[in-house]
């Protein structure tokens, strides 16, 4: 976050830097050098954009220091194979979703820091991805429609993909998947989700869900 907000700052000085230049040659005619303030001006302006806006993405990110609850899950069955999902997270505002089919899984961004970043002494951060439900009856898993929900905050650019797409541009940053393994959807059940360094954990807190899980343990 720091090497960030240093990038911002050095690139918004240097944008400011050119404009004055700019509007300096203009006035005493000349162009030439005018132009070349304002190129190098409106580059300065967009690393600085792009900076802030990688900052505030590493903003959105929580971090993740050891095994931690990063939210709890309810589902309430309102069809055959359609279930509400009741969203849970600290500090929060509860979310509802719809999960077609009889299983569900959550998927989290993870980063973690190698060398050259990890000098910076950085924690891993993380943040929830999406949810999605599935049938786990194949031939309906292949014909019905499948339901997935973004539980992402809307960024136009998102660290996490920046370091995916072009590693070359965010040396020291790993980013992947940690992402739950399937489990049963059932009207009433309650999990636990969890977050290591590299994987989503979801336990059942209930009767109803301890109950799904068994039998879904036996059927498989």
């Amino acid at each position: 976050m720091t090497l960030l907000i240093s990038v911002s700052i050095v690139f918004g000085l240097l944008s400011l830097f050119f404009l004055v230049r700019m509007i300096h040659c203009v006035r005493r005619g000349r162009i030439m050098r005018a132009g070349g303030a304002c190129i190098s001006c409106c580059v300065s302006a967009a690393l600085c954009g792009v900076a802030v806006a990688l900052l505030f993405s590493f903003l959105s990110y929580a971090r993740l220091v050891e095994e931690r609850v990063v939210s709890r899950i309810e589902f309430r069955r309102i069809a055959p194979l359609e279930f509400q999902a009741r969203l849970m997270i600290a500090g929060e505002a509860d979310r509802f979703f719809i999960l077609r089919g009889d299983e569900w899984q959550m998927d989290a961004k993870i980063i973690t820091w190698t060398p050259p970043a990890a000098i910076l002494g950085l924690d891993p951060i993380y943040q929830l991805d999406r949810l999605s439900g599935r049938y786990s009856d194949i031939d309906r898993e292949v014909s019905e429609a499948r339901t997935v929900h973004s539980l992402a905050p809307p960024f136009a650019v998102d660290l996490w993909s920046t370091a995916r797409r072009f590693p070359l541009l965010a040396p020291g940053v790993d980013a992947y998947y940690g992402t739950a393994t399937f489990v049963p959807m059932a009207d009433g059940a309650r999990y636990e989700v969890s977050l290591s360094r590299d994987a989503l954990l979801a336990r059942p807190v209930n009767d109803r869900a301890k109950a799904a899980i068994g039998s879904w343990n036996n059927g498989h």
